[in-house]
Formats: structure tokens, sequence, C-alpha cells
């Protein structure tokens, strides 16, 4: 079985910080992160971004 992964760049919710070590976000869950927030979300819940919505 192979997963779809989610492109966060195509997500209206995804938004680039001027935080160096954080330069990634999420409005949606409101967190920022050095990975890909779509990838953090599967990484903490196990399954893919409920919130993702194409721009």
């Amino acid at each position: 079985m192979k997963e779809e992964r989610i492109n966060c760049f195509t997500c209206r919710y995804f938004y680039v910080t001027w935080d160096p070590n954080f330069p990634k976000g999420c409005k949606a869950f409101q967190f920022k992160t050095s990975r890909l927030p779509s990838q953090e979300v599967m990484k903490a819940s196990g399954q893919p971004c409920l919130k993702y919505e194409k721009k």
C-alpha cells in the first residue's frame, strides 16, 4: 500500500517563517518546523494531514 504525500507548498495554511531553525509553518495547526508540516503531522498522529486545502 503506497501512501500519498501531501505537498504543503500547495496548501493554503503553509507559510515560510523568519526563524532559521524552524523555517516552515502551518497556520491551521499553529506550529513551526524544520521539516514539512505534513511530515510532522504524519509522524505525530500516524495519519495524513486532515487540514490540507489546496490554494
